[in-house]
């Protein structure tokens, strides 16, 4: 990072404007992306090393207008959905779902993940409500069957409804949507509930389980993605908001790394999961000193690569999985760790330009950032 610092201190900017995406969005859209990408952001003005600047920025959310114009956009295809599809006899719901509502995103120009929920409804038959038969009898189709046809009809749907826009069926999970008059790009989950043996006794959306369709299986998957936005946030609440900055931080290093030409085999949901297992005490002294967010960030994955077996065992927040379910997950770990390595030594001279760089460690390096006050 330390000969290309310049070069990603503008992709950093240009990804939290959204001029980096400029293809994907209609031409008003794109007028107010490049209006407002003039204005300047807190982080530039910030610290004297570059570095240190991109670290501050890197962690940052993304400003609440692009945030809202994503939301928006999301719940206009929802709209449009949910007419054309009760005109066909169905009764949808439509959540949003992933890293836009649960605040961890880092483009100013986000992919919206939009659950479009059949009434259809699954449950789990040891629980409450179900062994006292509150759900009736059992729906005759399949789950798959329900989901192949809610699937071509909201394709069909969404080319009716934005005739101008691109709908870029290929993926497996999600309708793609973007261009046209749209704002945004949005991906379109079919789905439905799944109502788990927990949900069945708390009524909370975060114990619900949905269940989605992979078409090129096909088959079906249960996921609980507000049981991970759910306790994403609680966490994050605890170390005082550093939990969301570290998460924002692996993710631009990741988009750094991929602009470079280097796959890193570790998805938003991965990145989100690994560091919500870090120090909680540690993260939460980026509340008064941020670069104790960097140090923490660089000691956990240092950790993690260094002692596999442990890394293992280690599941995801809402429990449906483990986080390295697949060894090559560790080759997204290695890329990631020793790039926050590197840049914690540099954000580290930068601090102590005087040092001699020779004689120190990264333990020492972490303790060091953890009690600097950027002003």
């Amino acid at each position: 990072m330390a000969q290309n610092i310049g070069q990603r201190l503008e992709r950093l900017r240009s990804r939290r404007h959204g001029t980096d995406r400029t293809t994907v969005l209609s031409e008003d859209a794109r007028r107010a992306v490049f209006a407002s990408a003039v204005n300047r952001e807190t982080w530039q003005d910030r610290a004297t090393g570059q570095h240190t600047r991109w670290v501050l920025g890197a962690m940052q959310a993304v400003d609440p207008d692009y945030t809202r114009v994503s939301m928006e956009t999301g719940n206009r295809v929802a709209n449009q959905l949910r007419t054309r599809l009760e005109a066909n006899g169905r009764k949808p719901e439509f959540r949003l779902q992933g890293s836009v509502p649960l605040d961890i995103h880092i483009r100013g120009v986000s992919d919206v993940d939009l659950l479009a929920l059949d009434s259809y409804l699954t449950f789990d038959p040891r629980g409450g409500l179900a062994l006292v038969n509150g759900y009736g009898p059992a729906s005759v189709p399949t789950s798959i069957n329900v989901l192949s046809a809610l699937r071509q009809e909201s394709e069909e749907a969404l080319r009716a409804a934005f005739p101008a826009a691109k709908v870029d069926t290929a993926g497996s999970k999600a309708i793609k949507i973007h261009g046209g008059s749209l704002a945004r790009p949005v991906d379109v989950v079919p789905s439905h509930w799944h109502d788990t043996i927990d949900y069945q006794r708390s009524r909370e959306d975060a114990d619900r389980a949905v269940t989605i369709l992979d078409k090129s299986a096909p088959r079906t998957l249960d996921n609980m993605p507000f049981k991970h936005i759910q306790l994403i946030k609680a966490r994050c609440h605890g170390t005082g908001g550093s939990l969301r900055k570290s998460i924002r931080l692996c993710k631009n290093v990741k988009a750094e790394l991929e602009a470079d030409g280097r796959a890193v085999s570790l998805s938003s949901f991965d990145i989100a999961s690994i560091m919500y297992d870090a120090d909680g005490a540690a993260l939460a002294r980026g509340q008064y000193f941020e670069l104790a967010i960097l140090a923490e960030t660089q000691r956990h994955l240092d950790y993690l690569w260094n002692n596999k077996d442990h890394a293992r065992q280690l599941w995801v927040p809402d429990g449906t999985r483990r986080i390295f379910d697949s060894e090559e997950k560790f080759d997204g770990l290695l890329a990631l760790s020793t790039e926050l390595d590197d840049l914690t030594r540099e954000v580290w001279k930068e601090q102590n330009p005087y040092a001699n760089t020779a004689s120190g460690m990264l333990p020492s390096y972490r303790s060091s950032l953890s009690q600097v006050t950027i002003r």
